[in-house]
């Protein structure tokens, strides 16, 4: 069992970086416009964000934006430290930090 979750893991890191070399060999010798390469920089944010938007609104499989949504207000309160501070490390701490002060304190 183990080795089959090791062969796994090795198969879908090699697929993975295959295909990645592979685009990026390919785009190398693309010439591409100016408005391409613009519209280019904001996919990773969109991922993210389908990512992280379900988690935050979403937790128990259906829409709560309520208070009582810790992962919301975490969220929030994480994203407002990483707009002003530019601190990654920090919003993660802050992050935690909400998220166990709502559960532990207030019960929630």
């Amino acid at each position: 069992m183990e080795a089959e979750i090791i062969s796994l893991i090795i198969g879908m890191a090699a697929l993975t970086f295959f295909a990645r070399f592979a685009s990026a060999m390919i785009l190398r010798r693309v010439n591409t416009s100016e408005k391409w390469n613009a519209l280019m920089i904001y996919i990773p944010i969109t991922v993210f964000t389908t990512i992280i938007a379900p988690a935050l609104l979403m937790p128990k499989e259906r829409l709560d934006v309520s208070i009582q949504n810790e992962y919301l207000v975490a969220g929030l309160v994480s994203f407002f430290f990483a707009y002003k501070t530019k601190n990654l490390g920090g919003t993660v701490i802050i992050g935690i930090s909400v998220i166990l002060l709502l559960r532990f304190a207030f019960g929630l």
